[in-house]
């Protein structure tokens, strides 16, 4: 496994970060445990989660907790990444980024993950109601009182980050040092201004949905052998899509690579992307997301990946000159 730094941080990371959103609704615990046990392994120390995670808020959280207090040194080689936000209940004030839920959302999620402190706390959404001299007065607090260490962002769009570095260069904080944002081959939105933000304030941008719910893990070829059947809107992005994605594939057969690992390939290889999350389920899926570090896409390959899915230009000459 190869290991990076958390954008302008010391902190270091796997390029990969396993994702947790499935344990829980999709994945039991026993398997969950069993997933987190074999990313160590394979050297992957980055695990992404959030508050809102799980058939019941929180499930998620727990069941991560949970391994960690099964010892042998699981807490101590993970970085853990966790959001708020999200409502995790119905009376006011148990959602949003105010000062009084990022004090409570932040010592509910510490017990559920049986853990002193996080690694990484993110806020899950921007809050256009809470101003940012709250939201930093309380992540102050928290760091002071060793519960986190670092702030990121996720779903935020440029001017977002550049306010949100604004306001804690007043109070001489270190601000954001992550973005999570949904960023892949089909969907390239944040090359406009997030990734330009990003690189001009440091942070290390977090890729999740790589594989656009798995339009670019082999759908077509899974489809024509029965392997996956594609309904609802996976079915009609595939036929908007269908075209480009078995050219895509074609490339993938022509690298001799899986689709999937192509496209996590390509991730790795563009501007201030720190580690794409990848939601394993399966030992062949997890080693098909291994195998994407140790590919070197050749510049005739990125080119012509380039061709099939075009990005976008940093705004203004996307969209001017």
């Amino acid at each position: 496994m190869d290991f990076t730094y958390l954008g302008r941080t010391g902190l270091r990371v796997s390029r990969l970060c396993l994702g947790t959103m499935n344990f829980g609704p999709r994945t039991s615990e026993e398997d969950a445990h069993a997933i987190m046990d074999l990313s160590h392994e394979e050297g992957i120390n980055f695990f992404d989660t959030a508050n809102r995670y799980g058939t019941e808020p929180g499930e998620t959280e727990t069941i991560i907790g949970n391994w960690f207090a099964s010892g042998g040194g699981r807490r101590e080689r993970t970085v853990i990444a966790t959001k708020v936000y999200g409502e995790m209940g119905k009376w006011p004030n148990e959602g949003k980024l105010s000062a009084l839920n990022i004090r409570r959302a932040l010592d509910a999620s510490l017990r559920r993950l049986q853990t002193e402190y996080v690694d990484l706390y993110q806020f899950h959404h921007i809050d256009r109601n809470t101003p940012w001299e709250e939201i930093w007065q309380a992540i102050e607090v928290a760091v002071q009182a060793g519960k986190i260490l670092y702030a990121g962002s996720s779903n935020f769009a440029g001017w977002h980050i550049a306010d949100a570095q604004a306001a804690a260069a007043r109070r001489n904080l270190m601000g954001l040092v992550s973005e999570q944002s949904l960023y892949n081959l089909l969907v390239r939105d944040i090359e406009l201004e997030v990734v330009p933000a990003a690189e001009h304030y440091g942070l290390g941008i977090i890729p999740w949905s790589p594989l656009q719910g798995g339009l670019l893990g082999g759908v077509i070829k899974q489809e024509n052998t029965g392997v996956r059947r594609v309904e609802g809107r996976a079915a009609q992005s595939l036929a908007k899509h269908r075209d480009k994605i078995q050219a895509y594939e074609d490339l993938a057969i022509e690298v001799g690579a899986e689709p999937g690992t192509i496209a996590l390939a390509w991730l790795l290889a563009r501007p201030a992307v720190t580690a794409p999350i990848i939601g394993p389920r399966t030992r062949d899926q997890l080693d098909n997301a291994l195998s994407a570090v140790e590919i070197s896409l050749s510049p005739d390959h990125l080119r012509r990946l380039a061709e099939i899915f075009p990005g976008r230009k940093t705004a203004p000459e996307d969209y001017a000159w």
